[in-house]
């Protein structure tokens, strides 16, 4: 299957409404209610923490506060309402689907991952990796981020109708593409291991691409992904400092194209239409539709590695099911 990453997720099956909630106040704090297992349409008049190394599974839940996913905890929650923010530790996961989250959702540094899908939420951010040795994840479609997304880490997409209502930046990630997605903002992608894709998307301010290692593809017919058209930029893209490869095609620019100091040198197309001119050196336009095999390694790796920690996560709450709420 062509594609980087596509998220191939198995579906979570309705869950009982049994869990294991504890309550620990403290003096100058609301009540905590720990969740281990699996819960069902229930309100958590409160915040919720899934406590380090557990799995909590919840399915139309509905928590008045915060919630915190401990280091190497999993949250999986599906047609759920999350009054406030997530938080997610070290090796935590977040897996929310048909969920409302009225806050930020935040990975810290060695996060395993946040998948979002057909949800909406607040602010995104991927903090960097830093000394971790765990390479994040965030994948999200179908979704709405009321906010920005900020990625330091690992790998990004945004796929399926996704839409953002700022701004989209990430630094130092693996690959940051975004696929059949509105970003109402700016879009930045700073210094990426594996470079950039982006198709049939649009994008209504300035865009810019520097310093990434593995290439920038806007629009179909390049050498990091398959996909099948451009997009629509409503204001200026800069493509600089690029190793690996830059191909631009079949895009609408309704600003100035800048490609300037790539190696090799750009490949523009000439069916894009750019209002403002192309600046910078470009090589011939080319029709290469070869996709590299690494893609395709890099597709089965994320795919395997986000569905066997959701399918463990599952598990292991429904196992903690017997327990009372």
């Amino acid at each position: 299957m062509p594609g980087r990453t596509v998220v191939k997720l198995a579906t979570v099956s309705a869950f009982v409404a049994a869990s294991v909630l504890a309550v620990a106040p403290t003096a100058h704090a609301d009540l905590v209610t720990h969740c281990i297992g699996t819960g069902g349409a229930v309100t958590v008049p409160n915040d919720l923490l899934v406590p380090a190394g557990q799995s909590c599974a919840l399915t139309g839940t509905t928590i008045t506060g915060n919630v915190t996913v401990a280091a190497g905890g999993n949250l999986v929650v599906a047609g759920g309402r999350v009054s406030g923010e997530i938080r997610v530790a070290a090796d935590g996961y977040l897996d929310a689907t048909e969920t409302t989250i009225g806050g930020q959702v935040v990975l810290a540094a060695g996060g395993y991952g946040v998948f979002l899908s057909d949800a909406r939420s607040g602010n995104v951010t991927v903090r960097p990796k830093g000394s971790a040795t765990i390479d994040s994840f965030l994948f999200v479609e179908e979704s709405t981020i009321v906010g920005t997304v900020n990625a330091g880490a690992g790998e990004v997409r945004l796929d399926r109708g996704t839409q953002v209502e700022r701004n989209v930046s990430s630094t130092g990630t693996y690959y940051t593409d975004v696929h059949d997605s509105f970003v109402d903002g700016t879009l930045s992608v700073l210094n990426s291991a594996t470079g950039s894709v982006v198709c049939g998307s649009a994008v209504r301010g300035q865009a810019t691409f520097a310093g990434n290692l593995g290439g920038v593809q806007l629009g179909p017919n390049g050498s990091l992904d398959s996909c099948a058209s451009g997009g629509y930029w409503g204001r200026d893209v800069s493509v600089t400092s690029t190793t690996g490869g830059v191909t631009v095609d079949d895009n609408i620019i309704d600003g100035q194209l800048t490609v300037t100091s790539n190696d090799p040198a750009a490949q523009v197309a000439a069916n894009n239409r750019i209002r403002g001119g192309v600046t910078g050196d470009q090589a011939a336009a080319t029709t290469n539709r070869a996709a590299r095999m690494a893609a395709g390694d890099r597709e089965d790796a994320g795919d395997q590695r986000a569905e066997t920690r959701r399918t463990s996560a599952v598990q292991e709450a429904t196992a903690a099911g017997d327990a009372r709420l």
